[in-house]
């Protein structure tokens, strides 16, 4: 199967840019504001296709546990709750810049580790090339409609993290 459309592959792609992007993030000498505006599109339009395509369609694979479906939903909401603290600090420069960038790093980091770990192992022994060749079809759409909607800017990732307040 081709790992352009491979879901857990395509997954795996988006998690290695995230890393690369966050060093990016730590070095003073880059464009900070730049890097911090392309890790927020694809930290959300990564997290909202696997939440509306991915997730749903795991959850039907038996020996795909349901407890980590749900863990990693709450995940994305801690991420996305210390993406929006690092898009509200105007000083890429400061401190608590520097601060809020290590929760995010933190928070993404622990996801991408456990989604691989659980998710991502449990997908690629238990459903079928096709299935996942069409999952990652399913998740690289709804992940290109996001990223087309803007939705890294920090009036989006507000409501995103308001809505899963309620």
């Amino acid at each position: 199967m081709s790992s352009d459309t491979d879901v857990v592959e395509l997954i795996l792609r988006d998690h290695r840019r995230m890393e690369d992007l966050f060093r990016t993030l730590r070095n003073v000498e880059a464009d900070r504001a730049g890097a911090l505006a392309e890790f927020s599109a694809l930290l959300i339009a990564h997290a909202r296709a696997e939440e509306e395509k991915v997730y749903p369609a795991l959850r039907r694979y038996k020996n795909v546990d349901d407890e980590d479906v749900e863990h990693g939903v709450h995940e994305h909401q801690e991420a996305n709750e210390a993406l929006l603290a690092l898009l509200r600090v105007e000083d890429t420069a400061s401190e608590e810049w520097g601060e809020k960038l290590e929760e995010l790093v933190t928070a993404v980091n622990h996801h991408a580790d456990e989604e691989e770990r659980t998710l991502l192992n449990d997908a690629r022994e238990n459903v079928s090339d096709e299935r996942r060749a069409q999952l990652g079809k399913d998740f690289h759409k709804a992940r290109s409609e996001h990223l087309a909607a803007d939705c890294g800017s920090v009036e989006n990732v507000r409501a995103i993290v308001e809505s899963a307040d309620d």
